[in-house]
């Protein structure tokens, strides 16, 4: 039979600074993960905060993407738009309104458009990306009835 000693101090701080290591590597990961870059049409990318549909903030205005999140973990753009309302709450009330018509789960809002022309054009990159995205997939799928 073999008997070990252990030092319950030492075993406890050891167990701490684990599971301090894991939190810490939890939330970096959320944090990672609460950032998505969508790509437009002219190539620029743009980082998206990520919010469930239910808990985005009142926003100022911005681009959005309203996202459907399949199990698998992809994000499917359903819907690009603006707000430009000057209360935030209107903002918001207009996101969940139109998320909530396309069984939206998420929203995607880039904030860094410096003013309502950036944001337009901003709008307009994606939207042609979004289209072209979805030609590419609609003949892809005809090549392969024929």
């Amino acid at each position: 039979m073999v008997a070990r000693i252990i030092e319950l101090a030492v075993y406890r701080a050891q167990r701490t600074l684990a599971n301090r290591e894991v939190a810490e590597k939890a939330a970096l990961a959320k944090e990672r993960a609460s950032f998505h870059f969508w790509a437009g049409a002219s190539g620029k990318r743009y980082v998206h905060h990520i919010y469930s549909l239910r808990e985005c903030p009142a926003l100022p205005a911005a681009n959005y993407v309203l996202v459907r999140r399949h199990e698998n973990g992809r994000a499917e753009a359903l819907a690009i738009g603006r707000v430009a309302h000057e209360a935030d709450t209107l903002n918001l009330a207009e996101i969940r309104q139109r998320g909530a018509e396309l069984a939206a789960d998420e929203v995607h809002v880039h904030l860094l458009a410096q003013s309502n022309k950036i944001s337009k054009l901003i709008e307009f990159d994606l939207r042609t990306a979004q289209a072209q995205t979805e030609l590419n997939v609609a003949g892809a799928g005809a090549n392969r009835l024929h």
